[in-house]
């Protein structure tokens, strides 16, 4: 089984954490020249109407830029997500046909996973133009890093698109009398080879072909055009027997269309490419074959630069994933040692070891065969469960030993086969109720839904199947190796040097707390009223901050801000970066990519700055975030990707606290959110609170004069589009050269687009072949108009964004809850908490509810193993002093809770309950199958003879988790660490408990008992 496991378990899929966003959908849709209100009304909203109502959506939520709608989709968890993507699709379909036709078709984004971003390159070069460099980084870059297994998507910021550009001059349009219609017409004409494009849709032209006698021979229209300057001299009129050219009235070269985003690497201009993977790629597979794709193209690049450490998932994956192998080793190494003092004889410590190594590979096959990841999480509940699966083994090697031992001393005439055989049955009942309560004890914790239950359900599942693998080991594979192993060859009769001491020791205490258990009463309430009193003092938070070495920090300027000013704030900001040590490389994005996430203007920058492997984390952080903090007058702030990405799944936005205010007037909820943010940055512990950057900036309106329209002849769709044309351009056909093709656009020179007076001028085409200006028969005016608009559930919102520092999470979103609370509203509009405090609150409300049907469970099962409702009831109370133990631990390890810290006390909480099983089991044993009168004596023996098997098992599990104690939370171990503080100590209290106070518990009511058994 080893060996098939060896081998099988090499092609599990490897990632930082599981699967953890739901099933999404996202839509875009590109609408060149269209405020953001325009597309919220024209675009987002039809698009809102048809998708709502798919089987499975359980929020739609949707953006409104400049130019670019994004309606995201977000479905339960488990829904087929291939499925609702061509469900979907079908949606789409149906509702393009309503949508404006100069806005794109709408499409999805490619399937991403929650952590899409594997990698991200800079690509740059001192000798090849940015132009061509886009264009290299397009056909060739981008189009082999597709062809990688389990690459969704290549974005690429910014990318400057080559495409050919008409830039008619007005001046020189009224000076040869040809109108823009000639123009955009003669220059689509020109391009007419194969597929052409206009704004009313698609016309196609082939070349047929000749049939002759003997063959038919096919013809093709070789397309003359190719460069600009061939376009440049295409005839678009006839004036006075001349042709007019395209050259006489436009200058025709090669350029881009006004940017939408950047990019800055390592202080220079360059292209950003940003690698995402599918949600069932596997992220170490994708980067390397990214990284060997780059490395195959580069010898054929000369000139060009590829950077790939800007930004690397797997090097915090490997790092977490090294840290948690060792973990793993060394505590297998620390329960070796415990098995080693404890029997002190090998044959028995190789019996009990032989139970890890099988229980886990057991566990890895199932979740093989059910496709999971080997993850942080996986590796981690192996790790916790490491000292549990040895304690089945334990508990039954101990007591086959101790019987072969005391066989031989008594030199009894029964087979060795038979004393094995009885031995086992002696303890297979406590091990199979102890198994059943741990795994009892878990089942809240597998039922979390969202976020919590896809973070820690991999946890719970490695964790029991490890535990349920574990007892099939006992019953099965440890006597038959006692058998083998222990039927020949001489025996010690007495208890190894260690266990001797320890009786000794425990033998002198134990009496005393019989003889007087108030002492050990009063120190339990002690003990309890300690772990009580604390509780009000400990924080909370969902989940702690992970240690990555890749910090992203957003740069935001007010919007309206010119790309060439957010070009520069962010240079500028690289160089002081550049200059902290420790900081390694320094990658920057603005605005958004085609086919890419962010559905941002360009005042929106992000930052990706790679932590060398030796710089001292947090000095180098904090030397970051005071960097950042020092430029005036623009949002900054500092996170891990996984961060943001779980605050993003949460809510939507990149903070751990959203104050998200719903309504239908945007300058009503905008004026609630500016009064809740000033009520907010006041509470303590609040870092920056903010609102969302949705506000009105300037734009500029031009509303068609209806009657001025008239008297000239000209229709307001005409005014509209000549308008759009020269302002934005507009699309009129495509070159096609060597198997690709460039967008051919209309526009107008930059002189004449630069300023309000020039657009007053700007010619607009009469029915009689004349011009008229558009400032006569239209009213330009600059107006504000909301740079962005937000929907969710259909309804438009705005968020108050809260960062918090120096104090829990928990206590400063209860405050943030309350002034919301006592906020008035008016009719129809409200405010909800959301973020990782709303999540942990959901998490733990569950967890309670689940956790009373989980105690009954337990309760019932301690019944059926007593055959005792007293002494079920018994040791059920005493249970809770391991959560006692726990706070404690929790208190003295820094005194924030983290739902890992809950998940703890549920392990904790069966742990403790399978020794209490043990003892009450032992005392049953000795009185009702050997004969032993109840009192002082019997719980005497049954305890000393519990001691070892109790001790061993609890020290086991302790030691294997010491190492992700004592490391504490480095990559790999932030979830994990809390767990392991609350099990470490609610396994010292309740031990202590099962050992001094359990007897004299016994003592004092198992007769009762044992009268109303008889």
């Amino acid at each position: 089984m080893l060996a098939f496991g060896a081998a099988q378990l090499r092609g599990m899929p490897v990632d930082a954490f599981p699967e953890f966003a739901p099933p999404r959908v996202e839509v875009q849709t590109l609408a060149l020249g269209l405020t953001a209100k325009e597309v919220e009304e024209l675009i987002n909203t039809p698009l809102e109407q048809t998708l709502t109502g798919i089987p499975g959506l359980e929020v739609i939520r949707s953006k409104a830029v400049p130019q670019l709608s994004s309606i995201e989709l977000l479905f339960r968890p488990g829904t087929d997500l291939l499925r609702v993507r061509q469900l979907v699709q079908e949606r789409i379909n149906a509702a393009t046909p309503s949508l404006p036709t100069w806005a794109a078709p709408p499409f999805i984004m490619p399937a991403t996973s929650s952590t899409s971003r594997v990698i991200k390159i800079g690509m740059s070069s001192n000798t090849v133009g940015i132009l061509d460099l886009s264009t290299i980084a397009y056909w060739k870059v981008r189009a082999r890093l597709l062809r990688v297994p389990g690459v969704a998507n290549v974005a690429l910021w910014g990318e400057h698109l080559e495409q050919y550009m008409v830039e008619v001059d007005p001046k020189r349009m009224r000076a040869q009398g040809v109108t823009l219609e000639h123009v955009m017409e003669s220059t689509s004409s020109a391009l007419d080879a194969g597929l052409l494009r206009f704004a009313d849709g698609h016309r196609i032209g082939t070349g047929g072909f000749v049939e002759t006698p003997n063959q038919r021979l096919a013809v093709e229209h070789i397309l003359p055009i190719i460069t600009p300057n061939d376009l440049s001299q295409v005839a678009i009129a006839e004036r006075k027997g001349q042709s007019v050219r395209l050259a006489d009235v436009a200058q025709v070269k090669k350029g881009t269309q006004g940017l939408v985003g950047d990019a800055v690497v390592n202080r220079n201009p360059g292209l950003l490419l940003i690698v995402e993977k599918y949600p069932w790629g596997n992220t170490l597979d994708v980067t390397r074959g990214v990284e060997s794709a780059l490395n195959e193209m580069e010898p054929g690049l000369p000139g060009i630069r590829f950077d790939t450490h800007v930004f690397r998932a797997a090097n915090f994956i490997e790092t977490s994933l090294h840290n948690l192998t060792v973990s793993l080793l060394i505590g297998a190494l620390l329960v070796v040692f415990v098995l080693g003092a404890f029997l002190f004889e090998w044959r028995t410590a190789l019996i009990s070891v032989t139970s890890i190594p099988l229980s886990l590979v057991a566990a890895a096959l199932v979740l093989e065969a059910r496709g999971e990841t080997v993850n942080v999480m996986v590796l981690a509940g192996f790790v916790i469960a490491l000292g549990v699966v040895v304690d089945d083994a334990i508990i039954d090697i101990e007591n086959i030993w101790r019987r072969l031992r005391q066989h031989g001393a008594a030199a009894s005439r029964r087979s060795k086969a038979r004393v094995v055989l009885e031995a086992s049955l002696e303890v297979r009942s406590p091990i199979v109720y102890a198994t059943l309560i741990i795994i009892a004890a878990l089942i809240p914790v597998y039922l979390l839904h969202s976020l919590t239950g896809a973070f820690f359900r991999p946890l719970v599942l490695s964790y029991g199947l490890a535990v349920l693998a574990s007892l099939l080991v006992a019953l099965t594979i440890t006597p038959a190796l006692s058998l083998i192993l222990l039927s020949r060859g001489r025996l010690d009769h007495r208890d190894p040097v260690t266990v001797r001491a320890l009786k000794r020791g425990y033998a002198a205490m134990l009496t005393r707390a019989i003889h007087q258990p108030r002492w050990a009463y009063a120190a339990v309430a002690v003990t309890a009223a300690a772990g009580l009193a604390v509780v009000p003092f400990l924080g909370e938070s969902l989940i702690p901050g992970f240690k990555e070495r890749d910090f992203l920090s957003h740069i935001i300027t007010k919007p309206g801000t010119s790309l060439p000013e957010e070009r520069r704030i962010v240079t500028t900001e690289q160089r002081q970066l550049d200059s902290i040590p420790g900081v390694d490389h320094v990658g920057t994005h603005i605005g958004q990519a085609y086919l890419a996430d962010e559905v941002v203007g360009v005042n929106f920058g992000e930052h990706w700055i790679a932590m060398s492997d030796s710089a001292p984390y947090d000095e180098t952080q904090a030397a970051i975030e005071d960097k950042v903090a020092q430029l005036p007058g623009v949002f900054q702030n500092v996170e891990t990707y996984l961060n943001e990405r779980i605050d993003e799944v949460l809510a939507g936005s990149s903070e751990p606290i959203d104050v998200r205010i719903f309504g239908s007037d945007l300058k009503l909820i905008r004026q609630k959110a500016d009064e809740l943010r000033d009520k907010i940055a006041d509470l303590d512990g609040v870092d920056v609170a903010f609102v969302e950057f949705q506000e009105g900036v300037p734009q500029m309106e031009v509303k068609v004069n209806l009657a001025a329209a008239q008297r000239y002849g000209v229709k307001p769709g005409d005014v509209r589009r000549a308008a759009a044309t020269l302002v934005e351009s507009e699309e009129v056909g495509d070159i096609f050269r060597g198997g690709r093709a460039y967008d051919v656009h209309v526009w107008s020179t930059p002189e004449t687009r630069r300023n309000i007076e020039s657009i007053y001028d700007l010619p607009i085409d009469t029915p009689g072949g004349g011009h008229v200006l558009l400032g006569q028969v239209a009213r330009l005016q600059i107006k504000p108009l909301p740079n962005v608009i937000h929907h969710e559930q259909t309804q438009r919102v705005i968020d108050v964004l809260v960062d918090v520092k120096g104090r829990d999470l928990g206590s400063v979103a209860r405050e943030v809850q309350e002034t919301v609370e006592n906020t008035s509203f008016p009719l129809g509009y409200h405010a909800e908490v959301l973020g990782e405090y709303k999540e942990r609150q959901s998490a733990q409300k569950r967890l309670l509810l689940y956790g009373i049907g989980s105690a009954v469970a337990i309760f019932l099962l301690l019944q059926a193993s007593f055959g005792s409702f007293r002494l079920a009831a018994l040791s059920f109370v005493t249970l809770p002093m391991a959560l006692v133990g726990g706070a404690l631990a929790a208190w003295l390890g820094g005194g924030v809770l983290s739902l890992g810290s809950l998940v703890g006390f549920y392990t904790v909480f069966g742990i403790a309950a399978r020794n209490g099983i043990l003892m009450i089991n032992h005392f049953q044993h000795l009185e009702q199958e050997e004969g032993m009168a109840f009192g002082r004596a019997l719980v005497l023996r049954g305890a000393l003879e519990r001691l070892s098997p109790i001790l061993m098992t609890t020290l086991a599990t302790g030691l294997a988790l010491v190492p992700l104690v004592v490391s504490g939370d480095v990559p790999g171990h932030e979830i994990e660490h809390p767990l392991a503080v609350v099990v470490v100590g609610g396994l010292v209290t309740s031990t202590l408990l099962n050992l001094f106070v359990v007897p004299s518990l016994y003592l004092r009511f198992g007769r009762a008992t044992r009268q109303a058994t008889a």
